[in-house]
């Protein structure tokens, strides 16, 4: 296309876009902007100067921000240490919530925002899931670690029954949203009686379908299937080419949440943590009164295990 042509309709398509402006009231179209998404919204900035400044108005980014949260960036007493921070505009308070989950709850819930479409985050802490003999020394320890949502995490000593719940109000979440609830955790060097050891984790409304899987928490067990060597013959005629004579190549990464082998392991974050997903929930209008149960068991086997360190449960909407 001639150079020429396409500056000529850039510019008509500016020139239309503010004679819009002027003809329509101003609040009718940050209406307009706001019932679309974060990134919609900052794709319309691009149209014009004028559009730019109604595209980031606090008209418009007002609805994608959760309700309560100027309350808490400006009370003084939130549990948030970012709760001091000046945020100029809700454009900015938008971003800042993507970037820094804030804690809620008397610091028991971590709220944040997919920059992408504003969904709802939240992560549960330790202090918030009941877990069985969390209250007994000898079992579970609460400690603090660096990278950290939380002040305190949950430590596992040792246990032979491990149960983790956790709940969450289906009207905080995000309607018509497809989540997936993942148990981030982290494992000790002395971490032990998980290797090849079944987990039974399930999802679902409390009162309602319950929807169950078998997933692994041995991570190193997830590392040595996914690079496993393999030995096999070795002949004049099937002699692998720009290989390692007498072994297959490493087997390549998985994507998320892909399976080894038929197998559930858990994968690695970006925070340093580990993750492993315990199953989905589609969230359909976001004012049911439900409650969302999510839990992770290991009560039929007896062995003893220990070396998990837990930092919470997340709900995040699905990719």
């Amino acid at each position: 296309m001639d150079p020429t042509v396409s500056t000529r309709r850039e510019e008509s398509d500016e020139a239309e876009a503010v004679n819009m402006l002027k003809v329509l009231p101003m609040d009718c179209i940050a209406k307009v902007l706001s019932l679309t998404t974060p990134a919609d919204a900052c794709r319309s900035s691009l149209v014009s100067t004028s559009f730019k400044s109604l595209a980031e108005s606090n008209a418009v980014w007002d609805c994608f921000v959760p309700p309560e949260s100027d309350y808490l960036f400006n009370n003084s007493s939130s549990s948030s240490s970012s709760s001091s921070l000046p945020i100029s505009s809700k454009k900015k308070l938008f971003l800042h919530l993507c970037d820094h989950p804030l804690l809620i709850h008397d610091g028991k819930l971590s709220l944040s925002l997919e920059k992408k479409s504003g969904k709802k985050c939240y992560m549960l802490s330790p202090k918030d899931l009941i877990i069985v003999w969390i209250d007994t020394p000898d079992y579970w320890r609460w400690t603090s670690l660096p990278h950290t949502r939380f002040p305190e995490v949950a430590e596992l000593i040792k246990v032979c029954w491990l149960e983790i719940r956790g709940r969450i109000n289906t009207c905080m979440l995000s309607p018509a949203t497809l989540y997936a609830a993942y148990l981030v955790f982290k494992t000790t060097t002395g971490s032990y009686g998980f290797e090849s050891q079944p987990i039974e984790v399930e999802v679902g409304l409390v009162g309602g379908e319950i929807h169950k899987q078998t997933v692994y928490l041995d991570a190193d067990g997830g590392r040595r299937l996914r690079y496993q060597i393999v030995p096999r013959r070795i002949g004049v005629f099937n002699r692998p080419l720009r290989r390692i004579p007498g072994f297959q190549a490493p087997q390549p990464q998985p994507k998320e949440n892909e399976e080894l082998n038929g197998l559930k392991y858990p994968k690695e974050r970006v925070d340093g943590w580990l993750e492993i997903e315990l199953g989905k929930f589609f969230n359909r209008s976001g004012k049911d009164n439900g409650e969302l149960e999510m839990s992770v068991l290991e009560v039929n086997g007896g062995s003893w295990k220990g070396g998990l360190i837990v930092q919470g449960i997340e709900i995040r909407p699905k990719p």
